[in-house]
C-alpha cells in the first residue's frame, strides 16, 4: 500500500532554514507527481509545492515562492523540501502527498516551528 514518511522538522528560529524529506513506498514513485502541504492551527490545509514526475515543472504557493525549493530524486523515492530564510508564519504541520487512481494519499506529517 502507498506509504509517505515525512522526517526532518522542529524547531528553529526566524531566518534559520530545515530540509524536509518524505520518503515514499507502495507505488511506483517515478511516475507521480508529488506535492507538499501545510496547516496550521484553525487554518486549512494549504499546497507549498508541488513537483511532476520526472522532475522537470515545479509550482509553489504564493507565501513560500523564492524561499522553498522542492526537489525529488527518483532512485531513492524521496522528495524534499528546502526551506530557507523561515517566518513565523511557516509554522504549520508539514504534509507529503500523491494522488494515485483518484486517491490523495497523505503522510503522517511532519511538525516546523518557526519561534524565537
Amino acid at each position: 500500500q502507498v506509504q509517505l514518511v515525512e522526517s526532518g522538522g522542529g524547531l528553529v528560529q526566524p531566518g534559520g532554514s530545515l530540509r524536509l524529506s518524505c520518503a515514499a513506498s507502495g507505488f511506483t514513485f517515478s511516475s507521480y507527481d508529488m506535492r507538499w502541504y501545510r496547516q496550521a492551527p484553525g487554518k486549512e490545509r494549504e499546497l507549498v509545492a508541488g513537483i511532476s514526475s520526472a522532475g522537470h515543472s515545479t509550482i509553489y504557493g504564493g507565501s513560500v515562492k523564492g524561499r522553498f525549493t522542492i526537489s525529488r530524486d527518483n532512485a531513492k523515492n524521496t522528495v524534499s523540501l528546502q526551506m530557507n530564510s523561515l517566518e513565523p508564519a511557516d509554522t504549520a504541520v508539514y504534509y507529503c502527498s500523491t494522488m494515485a487512481a483518484g486517491i490523495r494519499y497523505w503522510g503522517q506529517g511532519t511538525q516546523v516551528t518557526v519561534s524565537s
